[in-house]
């Protein structure tokens, strides 16, 4: 059994990173990581830089931390994310898709490989968007975005949007649910997808992490399935990311927003010994050196030579960009079974 000797791991290290990017001229929020399938080394990096228009952008980084372009003029970006094969007007795409909090809707690029991004469509949603995940379902390919927001009820505060071809080639979006417990402390920004599992997790910023279905015609995607990260942590539970090391293992890494320093704590993506959704003991814990930490992404995808097993990536307050590190580096430091 792997649990009881990932149990004994120290409880916090220190992780060297392996870059940082440039700094923005704003303060950036939140990264996603898109993974260039002919030539991983030159996948990119999308980051938000959540500043009302015209100073909100998006910038796109390449592995090395250097800038690719920026697209200005987003209205208040917080988060963002990916999605690969959009089908619209007979072509498949990638895109991101961004909460354009200021303008209440969405935002979503096309991603140009080697070049960056370009406006695609706009999604109206509810007031004050922030949080961002993408669902791609398994079964059928279908694509959903999962959105939070500043300030919302108990039980209906995410809603998920299919996205879809309307027929004409272009991009529209259709509510299919509203779901989501929240303690009615602080707010709900944070969401994070595991697409092959087919879990949610978002961050109850004062009270924990909260586990459901994807899907939204899961028989139970109303049910609660699990709440944990409630004890033990020292600021807002704020990022969250899914490493995936094999099928349905890997790890769940939630940001424990500090500052000088933020902190990592690292979960197991297949549960524990109580079952797929016991999320209740933590791995362990790590820092790379971000101050005040929002967003966070992490892909298990080979990125070239120099990033075999990946990328983890946070948002530095201190220094307005992201660190960068070598998931090889987090594997060893936290004893983390290969």
């Amino acid at each position: 059994m792997l649990f009881p000797v990932l149990l004994l791991l120290a409880a916090q290290v220190d992780v060297k990173p392996l870059r940082e990017t440039v700094s923005a001229i704003h303060q950036t929020d939140d990264p996603a990581i898109w993974v260039n399938p002919k030539v991983p080394s030159n996948s990119l990096i999308l980051g938000t830089v959540k500043m009302a228009a015209p100073d909100g952008a998006i910038v796109v980084y390449r592995l090395d931390g250097s800038v690719v372009m920026s697209m200005p003029g987003v209205d208040r970006p917080n988060n963002i994310d990916i999605a690969y094969g959009l089908k619209l007007g007979g072509r498949k795409i990638d895109i991101a898709i961004a909460t354009e909090r200021n303008r209440n809707r969405l935002r979503v690029f096309e991603i140009l490989p080697g070049k960056g991004i370009r406006d695609l469509a706009t999604i109206p949603v509810f007031a004050q968007p922030m949080g961002i995940a993408i669902y791609t379902r398994p079964k059928d390919g279908a694509i959903f975005a999962l959105v939070s927001r500043k300030t919302g009820p108990s039980g209906t505060y995410l809603w998920q949007y299919q996205l879809r071809d309307d027929g004409k080639g272009q991009l529209t979006a259709a509510k299919v649910r509203e779901f989501g417990n929240f303690s009615n402390t602080k707010e709900i920004e944070a969401i994070a997808v595991d697409d092959e599992a087919g879990y949610i997790y978002y961050s109850d910023e004062g009270a924990g992490i909260r586990k459901y279905h994807a899907d939204p015609s899961h028989p139970e995607a109303a049910k609660e399935l699990a709440h944990f990260a409630q004890t033990g942590w020292k600021g807002d539970r704020e990022g969250i990311a899914i490493y995936k090391t094999g099928k349905g293992r890997g790890y769940i890494i939630a940001t424990d927003q500090q500052t000088p320093v933020s902190e990592y704590h690292v979960y197991a993506r297949e549960g524990g010994p109580n079952g797929p959704h016991d999320h209740a003991k933590a791995l362990g814990s790590f820092r790379v050196g971000a101050a005040t930490t929002d967003g966070i992404d992490a892909s298990s995808k080979p990125l070239g030579p120099m990033l075999p097993k990946g990328l983890f990536i946070a948002m530095n307050d201190s220094r307005k960009n992201f660190i960068l590190v070598d998931w090889r580096e987090i594997e060893k430091a936290l004893g983390l079974a290969k």
